[in-house]
């Protein structure tokens, strides 16, 4: 169609140009007068051949008074202004005229300013009065006695020249979306070049040279070049302003938008660049600081000598007072109890005297309430829907979804293909004869498959637009689906000739075929296309109906038969990739099963682990070495396997209660919770034991119950502290919209609070019996079999060779590591330091991207991966997206100005025109194609002349109707003759007369509420640009929801875009604002927990500022490793943050709470105060939050390195890596240092008090007695 509109074009203008008739001039002075009412050319003379258009006489005569008829006629054609005045044409030349002019009026004809323009123009070279003042006939040849005139000036004025080109410049070419001006200027990009290709002599164009020379009074003398005035497209007389689809003008105005305008400092976002002046700033002060506290020191040292030299050197009595502080840290100790502390202690130590006192009863009750509590595994259901798992029913999207699914029908299901050809050295052309004849083949049995269940047939399920044909977007669709008609000398012009002109070549659900939803990797032309893509549309249905499932039924069968195909293709030199509407789901779920064994092998590392490592709390190498039968009687395989069943327990018994009020599981929660109470519940096992053996050796006379009271009597407040503020932390998560996170913060919470309730009591009363095993020399693991052989000094607590023997990581940090990081300069370096890591962390924020890549949530051997990657390599056209309008009644004049685009008195903000103004700048609104609008089409579709589509007994419904059909929508039916003719539209079907039916286009497009005649909801279909990244999508979804907003301001009801992936990336609207609360929520219950618990706001305030930064490292970290912001990874911080927590809670009570008897043997003269207290709390737990917090981690993050799923290795492994690096080292390196210099007061630890302890301390470690004083070293 599009070569024969051109050949029409040029029919047009020779018509055009060669409809004049007059006399003939003798002689070579051709238009000797230049005046007015005077011509230049008239009649027609004759043709140059047998195949020629008729060519204008010169004539250079007066203008003549038409006839009567002849008048009518010219009226009727160009307009009121050619009823009183002489004219140079005559009754043959307006029928000719009119001809021609109906022929070029399609093309145009959207445009009222460009038709008035090109009639005007037109009109006034054939008939105007004046001719001679602007045409000048410059060529003639003889025929016969007359002369045909073969070459003319005609002088237009720029003014007119230039307007009349820009009017006519953005029109569309309705037929082929394309622009008229490819057709009636060639493509002209200005109006010198327009004019040329109007007046051009060519086969098929104009008959005779029409030159258009620029207006000179030297070279043209006594000619006026012709200045009629040309409406512009954007003109405010409404009868030919043109609409914001054929004319930018008259597009409204659109405010920039500033949401994609981020604030830059050169390269560096704003963010970035202040954080690094504040860090500098504050590196300056420091340096500044240092500088000072040095030339101040130097100032009073040289004080102190000059005071010394002036002193009698007598040795003072008092100098022998340092002899009764045996260390200066003492003096500061703490000397108050803190109320809150010791009733914890209190109630801890009465809890732990029960269970150990009583511990098959605490064992059969604990292993009961759980069990009663897994009973709700009964009604245990696993959330694998994505809609459901992502978005808040309460939510926007979600409800809006609901209300298109509603009034629309379900969004088609869609099964895609890509037939590619990129197997060898590089990427060919996939057309050819045999490939496409292959290909026929492959559509074919897919239409005549019968599913494996229920024997379901394509045509049962796809969508049928109009009549029985199925939709298939697919390149046999040009052929009409049947390979007969694909001929084999042929089919590539045929091809060509489809792709030009789609509306030749319809399919047989007879709507046109987009090339760009067909072919990818095209360079010149479709022919060289890399990929072919197929599309196969299925209706869709609510859940649960036989119709969805019979859906669901043939998309299993087709994606095991598209996996035969990928064979096929491959043996072909070629490659399939394919998805169908199912098959996320399902690969989904395969990737959690895939996962099962990597939770089972952390779950063994661990227990390995924790029996060697809890073990070597009472073993050494020299006990083992001189008794091995040692190792029989004091490992602890039991206790480590108590401790890791205790964590299944836990996630046992939260997946019951949960699962028994109704919240289903999701595959997060499935594979996360497992890992996170085995990170957590462990630590605290570890802590426990460590502490119950060095309180069996400072307190050996004490029973077992006694000394388990003791022991968790000191660790059972830290252990509130850290699982109170994990489980507020993940509890937190609650608050979220998002099922997927609520529900995984419901079950990680429960699961964390058992574990701890658990670890208290059920661990304490095993801890009870293993230590009576111990003590009767029995063998772990088998308790009826007696070791004789084993040293008895390990009975009565242990107090036998080796016991409260240094391993060499407590004599590391207490000899070396504390007074290191404690000393004056080793503080600076560390501020500046990890502060320098602080501000990196917040300079990355920026560079965090969001999303979460559909090919990272399946497993990398998934045939879903080159579907992805061909998705975003080829596919060229973008998904599509509803504007969507609730109660607008548009059977009134008001509402159909809101939503119009094509007529002049649509509003210059309406619906049509705003989403045609922001296709126009589609790198802010994503948006790539003008909305198709029922309400336009239904109108045109009125338009009598478009004879064969509204009809009424043989004639157009319109034809006779006054005012007549026009523009402006004055006329235009209302109410319920509205809604009649609209009911008759919505049921035309679309053919070659009449391609504007509105059955196949609009069927599901709009609601018609008969009985109150209005439109309840309706739907304005356009398309984004190609989303080729989760940025892509993001933006596009943010920018749709802004052209809503927009729209619903001028419109006045509310509009909302649909498209089907919106509700994935509802999230990322909210999310980092959701990220900020839930983060910030956490560290402020991290904060008064911690005050309240410890009794210091000072502590608590270092506590929380530690946890802050090494979640903002963390975060900092994921914009280095390539982890995006999503709900996984919302998931993944919120634990951070209680992880964080487990990491400093202990040190901080330690610094608190400090240990009299470790205190009281720290380096002389060296540490007092807050200094003694931090090298205490070091010394005291440093050593377990390595082996106990810090190793567990590493080993159970490592597992995840080798799992196959993408989502893991990403999203956990990355994360939980980067977790365990700076929570241990702001912990063990950074916290110790803040908590010496802002740390708040210390309270005296209850568990320390009294007199039996401090009378059994040499006991405790005997590398801390007098005779190694020598051994410390001062850090002046």
């Amino acid at each position: 169609m599009v070569r024969c509109a051109r050949g029409g074009w040029g029919t047009i203008t020779a018509g055009l140009l060669s409809i004049l008739v007059g006399s003939a001039l003798a002689g070579p002075d051709l238009t000797d007068k230049h005046e007015k009412g005077r011509c230049a050319i008239r009649g027609h003379c004759g043709k140059q051949g047998f195949f020629g258009s008729d060519l204008p006489c010169p004539d250079n005569g007066l203008a003549e008074k038409p006839e009567e008829d002849v008048k009518k006629k010219l009226v009727d054609i160009c307009g009121e202004q050619w009823s009183d005045t002489d004219v140079c044409c005559t009754g043959e030349q307006v029928d000719a005229l009119k001809k021609n002019l109906d022929r070029a009026t399609p093309i145009i004809n959207s445009c009222p300013a460009c038709k008035e323009n090109f009639y005007n123009m037109f009109c006034t070279f054939t008939c105007s009065p004046n001719q001679s003042l602007f045409i000048n006939v410059t060529n003639t040849e003889p025929k016969g006695d007359k002369f045909l005139v073969t070459q003319l000036d005609h002088l237009v004025s720029n003014e007119y020249g230039s307007e009349f080109y820009n009017s006519c410049k953005d029109v569309k070419f309705g037929a082929t979306n394309g622009k008229a001006m490819d057709f009636i200027g060639g493509g002209a990009k200005n109006y010198t070049q327009f004019l040329h290709f109007l007046g051009e002599k060519k086969f098929l164009g104009s008959p005779f040279q029409m030159d258009f020379p620029r207006p000179n009074k030297t070279e043209f003398p006594g000619l006026t070049p012709m200045n009629k005035t040309a409406y512009p497209c954007n003109t405010t007389n409404e009868n030919f302003r043109c609409a914001c689809l054929d004319c930018g003008g008259s597009c409204a105005e659109l405010p920039e938008v500033s949401e994609a305008r981020q604030c830059h400092v050169g390269l560096l976002p704003c963010l970035s660049f202040a954080v690094i002046i504040i860090y500098s700033v504050f590196l300056g002060l420091l340096c500044t600081a240092v500088a000072g506290h040095v030339a101040y020191r130097k100032i009073s040292n040289h004080k102190n000598e000059r005071l010394r030299l002036l002193q009698d050197l007598e040795p003072s009595d008092d100098e022998d007072e340092g002899d009764i502080v045996h260390n200066v840290g003492m003096l500061d100790r703490p000397m108050k109890h803190y109320f809150i502390n010791t009733w914890c202690d209190r109630m801890f130590n009465r809890l732990g005297y029960v269970c150990a006192r009583f511990p098959v009863i605490t064992i059969f009750i604990s292993i009961l309430v759980v069990a009663l509590m897994s009973l709700g595994w009964m009604n245990f259901e696993i959330e694998t829907d994505p809609v459901r798992l992502w978005v808040s029913p309460d939510s926007a999207a979600a409800q809006e979804k609901n209300f298109f699914d509603e009034k629309f029908g379900p969004f088609f299901r869609a099964e895609q293909a890509f037939l590619v050809n990129d197997t060898g050295k590089e990427p060919g052309p996939v057309l050819s004869y045999d490939t496409l004849r292959w290909w026929f083949g492959v559509e074919g049995q897919i239409q005549r498959m019968l599913s494996l269940e229920g024997g379901v047939k394509l045509d049962e399920v796809c969508f049928k637009p109009v009549g029985d044909a199925c939709v298939i977007q697919s390149v046999t669709g040009y052929f009409q689906g049947d390979f007969s008609n694909v001929r084999p000398d042929s089919w590539e012009d045929t091809l060509l000739d489809c792709v030009d002109n789609p509306s030749s070549c319809l399919p047989t659900f007879q709507q046109p075929l987009d090339p760009h939803l067909l072919f990818g990797g095209v360079n010149q032309s479709v022919l060289d296309a890399q990929a072919l893509i197929v599309t196969w549309v299925v209706s869709n249905h609510a859940e649960g109906t036989p119709e969805f499932q019979r859906a669901m039924n043939w998309e299993d069968s087709m994606k095991d038969m598209m996996l035969v195909f990928q064979g096929e293709a491959e043996r072909r030199g070629l490659r399939l990739s394919f998805n169908a509407e199912v098959s996320l789901e399902q690969e989904l779920n395969k990737s959690t099963n895939t996962d099962a064994k990597i939770v089972a092998v952390s779950y063994l590392i661990m227990l390995i682990y924790a029996s060697l490592a809890l073990g070597s709390t009472t073993l050494t190498v020299r006990s083992i070495l001189r008794n091995p039968a040692n190792a029989l009687v004091q490992s602890k395989f039991m206790v480590g396997i108590v401790g890791i069943v205790i964590v299944l327990m836990s996630v046992a018994a939260s997946g019951g209660l949960f699962s028994a009020a109704g919240i289903k599981v999701t595959l997060i929660i499935a594979e996360v919770i497992p890992f996170l109470v085995l990170a957590v519940g462990v630590d605290n096992i570890f802590l426990i034991v460590h502490e119950f053996e060095r309180v069996n050796i400072s307190h050996p006379e004490g029973t077992i119950p006694e000394r388990v009271a003791r022991a968790l009597g000191r660790m059972g407040p830290s252990i509130l502290l850290s699982a109170t503020t994990e489980t507020i932390a993940f509890a937190l998560g609650c608050a979220v919209g998002m099922p997927a996170v609520r529900n995984f913060a419901a079950y990680a919470a429960g699961a964390v609070f058992i574990n701890a309730i658990l670890q208290v009591t059920m661990f304490i009363a095993v801890l009870a019996l293993n230590q009576q095993r111990v003590e009767a020399n029995r063998a772990d693991l088998f308790p009826f079999v007696k070791v004789s052989r084993a040293d008895s000094s390990y009975l009565n607590g242990g107090m036998g060779y080796g016991a409260g023997e240094e391993g060499d990581l407590q004599k590391f940090i207490r000899k070396t590591y504390a007074p290191a990081i404690l000393g004056k300069k080793a503080k600076v370096f560390i501020l500046a330091l990890f502060f320098g890591i602080f501000a990196a962390g917040l300079a990355l924020f920026p560079k965090v991207e969001l999303g979460l890549d559909q090919r990272i949530a399946i497993p990398s051997d998934s045939y879903l991966i080159p579907y992805f990657n061909d998705l975003y390599d080829y596919f060229d056209a973008g998904p599509p997206v509803y504007f969507v309008t609730k109660e607008l009644n548009v059977t009134e004049r008001p509402a159909q100005k809101e939503l119009c685009g094509r007529f002049s008195t649509c509003k210059q903000y309406s619906l049509a025109n705003i989403i045609e103004a922001e296709r126009k700048r589609p790198e802010v609104s994503y948006l790539a194609a003008s909305a198709a609008n029922w309400l336009d089409d239904f109108f045109f579709w009125l338009n009598p002349e478009n004879s064969q589509c509204c009809v009424n007994d043989k004639k157009p419904c319109f034809e006779d109707r006054q005012p007549p059909w026009n523009m402006t929508l004055n006329g235009m039916p209302e109410g319920e003759e509205f809604i009649q003719y609209l009911e008759r539209w919505i049921e035309a079907p679309t053919t070659e007369e009449c391609p504007l039916g509105g059955a196949a286009a609009y069927s599901n497009a709009l609601v018609i509420d008969e009985k109150h005649l209005t439109i309840p909801a309706s739907h304005f279909r356009t398309s984004h640009t190609p989303l080729r990244s989760q940025k892509d999508f993001i933006s596009a979804y943010t920018a749709a929801r802004r052209i809503a907003n927009d729209i619903q301001k001028d419109a006045g009801t509310e509009v909302f875009p649909y498209s089907k992936f919106y509700i994935f990336f509802d999230q990322y609207v909210t999310i980092v604002r959701l990220t900020g609360a839930l983060i910030g929520s956490a560290l402020g219950a991290t904060l008064l927990i911690t005050a309240i618990l410890l009794g210091s706001i000072q502590t608590a305030l270092v506590v929380t500022l530690v946890v802050g930064m090494i979640v903002s490292t963390i975060i900092g970290s994921m914009a280095v490793l390539g982890v995006s912001l999503n709900a996984v990874s919302l998931v993944n911080l919120i634990i951070c943050v209680g992880i964080s927590v487990e990491f400093t809670a202990h040190i901080a009570r330690a610094f608190t709470f400090p240990s009299r008897v470790t205190m009281e043997r720290a380096p002389r003269h060296s540490f007092r105060g807050r200094d003694a207290r931090a090298w205490t709390a070091m010394v005291n737990v440093a050593s377990s939050v390595i082996s106990g917090i810090t190793i567990t981690k590493i080993l159970g993050v490592g597992v995840l390195a080798f799992t196959r799923s993408k989502i893991f290795e990403i999203y956990y492994f990355r994360v939980w890596a980067a977790l365990v690096f700076w929570a241990s080292t702001h912990a063990l390196i950074l916290l110790p240092v803040l908590l010496s210099l802002f740390g708040g007061k210390g309270y005296v630890d209850p568990e320390s008090d009294g007199g039996l302890e401090q009378d059994l301390r040499s006991r405790q470690y005997p590398a801390l007695l007098g005779d190694d004083e020598d051994e410390y070293d001062s850090d002046e």
